[in-house]
């Protein structure tokens, strides 16, 4: 779980201090921090993809977000019987909350 959040809360941790410093132009004197950059940046990756600069945050955040259900999905199917346990302990089992004969 350690080597998962590095792996993936490092990136994540990384972009979205870099957008939302360079967006707000908190540089403290690092080129890359600059809404310049920011802008430059964008106007490449839009460049590249044919598409319009604007548009790329909003789908960057919804990979983003749409990796982390995956992620995390594929984290609670290995982890489930753990998980199924620690359910049990704090809510009970099923079978004792059922009404047998009714």
């Amino acid at each position: 779980m350690k080597w998962l959040m590095i792996f993936w809360g490092g990136p994540v941790l990384l972009l979205t201090g870099w957008y939302g410093l360079s967006y707000h132009d908190m540089s403290f004197g690092i080129f890359m921090l600059t809404r310049e950059a920011h802008d430059l940046v964008f106007r490449v990756y839009g460049r590249v993809l044919g598409i319009p600069p604007e548009t790329i945050p909003p789908l960057v955040a919804r990979a983003m977000v749409v990796d982390t259900f995956v992620l995390f999905g594929l984290v609670a199917l290995r982890k489930r019987r753990q998980i199924i346990a620690w359910y049990r302990q704090r809510f009970g089992s099923p079978a004792a909350h059922t009404n047998g004969g009714i």
